[in-house]
C-alpha cells in the first residue's frame, strides 16, 4: 500500500493521489449493502475520480493507476487490520505485519536501489519515512478504533485528502486547479456520507 502510494504521488499531486486513494475504503463500505444512499456516496466518489482525468490539466495515467491500486490495497489494509485488532493486543500485531512487508518488499528495492539502500543517508531519511508514514500513524489508528466512534473516525479520516492538498500547497508549491478541488470536494463528500450512513444504526434507541 504505501509503496504504491509513494510511487503514485511521485508522478502526480499528494492531494490527488491521496483522494484517489480513498476509492479504497467507500468501495468496502459499500460492498453488500443495497441501500440506495451507500451507492449514492460510491456513485459520487467515482464522479470525483473520473474528474481529474477529465479536465484540462491531465494526471499521470501510471500515477493515477497507482493511486487506484494503493486504495485496494488500503481496503485490504483495513479488513486486516481489524481481524489484526481482535487477534493481537496492543501493537504487536502491527509489529509482525510491518516485518512481513519489509521482508516482502525489500527484494524489489535492492533491485531497483541496489548499493544505494546502505548509504548512511537513505538509511536514515528511510528510518524517519517509516516511523512518521508508518509506525506512529497505524499505532495511533489502532488506538483511536478502540476509542473513538467508527462514525468520528470516518469523518476525521475523510478530512485527509484536504490536508494532504494544503501540505502539498504549503511544502511542494503544489496548487490544484478549480476542477479538481471539486472532484477532491466529491469524494470528501463522499466518505462523509458514507461514514454517517454506516453509523446511523448506531444512533437509534434500544430497548
Amino acid at each position: 500500500m504505501n509503496w504504491a502510494f509513494y510511487a503514485s504521488f511521485a508522478r502526480i499531486p499528494l492531494g490527488v493521489a491521496v483522494t484517489i486513494e480513498f476509492w479504497g475504503p467507500l468501495a468496502l463500505a459499500a460492498v453488500g449493502s443495497r441501500r440506495p444512499r451507500d451507492l449514492m456516496w460510491v456513485g459520487l466518489a467515482a464522479l470525483g475520480i473520473t474528474l481529474f482525468g477529465a479536465g484540462p490539466t491531465k494526471v499521470d495515467a501510471v500515477g493515477f493507476g497507482l493511486a487506484l491500486l494503493a486504495g485496494g490495497c488500503w481496503a485490504l489494509y483495513v479488513v486486516s487490520t481489524a481481524a489484526t485488532g481482535r487477534r493481537w493486543a496492543g501493537v504487536e500485531g502491527l509489529a509482525v505485519a510491518s516485518t512481513i512487508a519489509t521482508l516482502a518488499i525489500a527484494p524489489f528495492a535492492v533491485v531497483v536501489a541496489g548499493e544505494r539502500l546502505l548509504e548512511p543517508r537513505l538509511l536514515v531519511l528511510g528510518a524517519l519515512v517509516g516511523v512518521l508514514s508508518s509506525l506512529v500513524p497505524y499505532s495511533l489508528e489502532m488506538v483511536a478504533l478502540r476509542t473513538m466512534p467508527p462514525r468520528v473516525f470516518g469523518i476525521l479520516m475523510s478530512l485527509e485528502p484536504a490536508a494532504a492538498a494544503l501540505a502539498a500547497a504549503v511544502l511542494l508549491s503544489e496548487w490544484l486547479t478549480p476542477l479538481q478541488l471539486l472532484a477532491m470536494a466529491c469524494v470528501t463528500a463522499a466518505s462523509v456520507g458514507a461514514a454517517r450512513t454506516e453509523s446511523a444504526p448506531e444512533a437509534l434507541p434500544r430497548d
